[in-house]
């Protein structure tokens, strides 16, 4: 099995209705971060992976399809050109309420975690500091622009490299009608997933070992 679909956009762009989206659309499974919680040895991995190390990306997705989220999106350039064949997705959302979403969700509970009295909390909040929030942002995540600048600069990057045939731009109001032709899928009977709003993050994410 071999990726078709890589999502090449941010958390908190809409990544976690989109993969089940795709999972309903055939692509089982999508790798997403919530998948670290079925796989907690991709840990390592994804932080060798993130140091440059060399990788065996057919070993770490073995039974996925398709990937969505961090913290495979940090890393799209690098998949595209393992799986040329692969389409590449662009999730979008607004950067200033994108901005607000993050920090209302994921970067407060790694937040959470990093300061922790449990070891293993304090070890994933660690990670997805080292992954995520130091090594895109710099660690200066209270610094609005700049980190709506990062989140810019990589959508902008992706949009120049991809070739527009191989690349959808992508929001979650768009649904099934922006995505479906795209894949060259049937648009399905049931409304375009909308899940992981703030308050879904509150009650799903803070019950999970990893972000």
């Amino acid at each position: 099995m071999t990726l078709s679909v890589i999502g090449a956009g941010f958390g908190r762009t809409g990544t976690l209705s989109l993969k089940f989206a795709l999972e309903t659309l055939g692509y089982d499974k999508c790798y997403h971060m919530m998948e670290l919680r079925h796989h907690p040895d991709h840990q390592a991995l994804w932080s060798a992976a993130h140091q440059g190390e060399p990788m065996n990306w057919d070993a770490l997705f073995k039974g996925y399809q398709a990937t969505v989220d961090w913290p495979s999106c940090n890393l799209w350039e690098s998949l595209a050109d393992t799986y040329p064949e692969a389409k590449v997705i662009l999730s979008l959302r607004d950067p200033e309420k994108w901005y607000d979403s993050v920090m209302n969700t994921i970067y407060a509970s790694s937040s959470e975690r990093l300061h922790s009295a449990d070891p293993v909390n304090q070890a994933s909040g660690q990670w997805a500091m080292d992954i995520i929030w130091n090594r895109l942002f710099d660690g200066r995540m209270e610094d609005r622009q700049h980190v709506i600048d990062v989140f810019n600069r990589h959508n902008d990057a992706v949009i120049q490299k991809v070739p527009a045939s191989r690349l959808l731009v992508f929001e979650a109001t768009h649904g099934w009608q922006g995505l479906c032709p795209f894949l060259d899928k049937p648009i399905p009977e049931d409304p375009y997933p909308r899940v992981n709003s703030t308050e879904d993050f509150r009650s799903i994410w803070h019950k999970q070992p990893s972000d």
